[in-house]
């Protein structure tokens, strides 16, 4: 628990009707709730330093690309992101930099160096969506090469319905990110969604929390890699969701909630692994 905050739980299960029958949605925890907005932020900056750190496991880092953005709590139109240069795995709570709506640095480590593309990029899609408080976007193996092929993911496996009307694809490279216009029209192309594929680019996720905003990036890009391999494996021929099954089954693995929950158990394994290095 973290200190100063609450946990909750919804106090009813929610319903669905599927197959013509009334079906209840599981119950899981909520996240943690803080009545002081400086506390707050100070753990969500351990949260998205372990973000990074898990981005940095995962190799989802490309060089010095990629970025993670948090909506700061006490200032909601500045932004949390990680200094460009400094190492995904070795990021720390105090390398994170603070930048504000008109893209200057305002706050941080000694290195401030902004990635420009991250600020278009994230700027616009944290003014287009007040309910975002965390983007993540890299260039990830699987993600990079469906996103050569200009078509959003395919329902294909229980896992994929969390995305069931909720992936985008961008179809336009212009180059890196630095013009305020191919931000404004990323935010549009991603809607009220939770993804979007860039084309010929790589994935951009968005959720309420840290949590679900990684967990959502992990497990489109494992969608990715599953879905090249059955299309290779079928020559094409894959077996699809139908819709009704793809919409009832998204209630279940795609609300925010269990985003959140759903990846507690990889920041709990990383914390144990590496101790409290990251909140230095």
């Amino acid at each position: 628990m973290a200190p100063g905050a609450t946990m909750e739980t919804a106090d009813q299960p929610g319903k669905t009707v599927h197959g013509g029958q009334e079906i209840e949605l599981p119950v899981v925890p909520l996240p943690p709730v803080f009545d002081d907005k400086y506390a707050e932020r100070d753990y969500l900056k351990g949260r998205l330093a372990l973000a990074f750190r898990l981005f940095g496991k995962f190799q989802y880092d490309e060089g010095v690309a990629g970025h993670i953005t948090l909506r700061d709590p006490v200032q909601p139109d500045h932004f949390r992101v990680n200094p460009l240069g400094r190492a995904f795995t070795q990021m720390r709570r105090s390398d994170l930099i603070l930048v504000n709506g008109k893209g200057e640095v305002v706050g941080g480590g000694k290195n401030r160096l902004l990635n420009k593309a991250a600020y278009m990029i994230h700027h616009a899609i944290h003014t287009a969506r007040p309910d975002v408080n965390c983007a993540a976007y890299s260039h990830s193996l699987y993600g990079r090469a469906i996103c050569t092929l200009g078509k959003p993911i395919d329902m294909l496996t229980q896992d994929s319905c969390a995305f069931y009307q909720s992936v985008a694809v961008y179809q336009q490279f212009n180059g890196v990110v630095l013009d305020e216009n191919e931000g404004d029209n990323i935010a549009q192309a991603l809607g009220q969604g939770k993804a979007c594929l860039l084309q010929n680019h790589g994935l951009v996720t968005v959720g309420e929390t840290v949590e679900a905003t990684v967990f959502w990036f992990t497990s489109l890009e494992k969608c990715c890699k599953v879905q090249l391999l059955a299309e290779e494996a079928s020559q094409g021929n894959t077996k699809k969701i139908h819709d009704e099954d793809a919409a009832f089954t998204s209630k279940s693995v795609g609300n925010p909630a269990v985003g959140w929950f759903s990846a507690q158990p990889m920041f709990d394994v990383l914390m144990e692994e590496i101790g409290d290095a990251y909140l230095q």
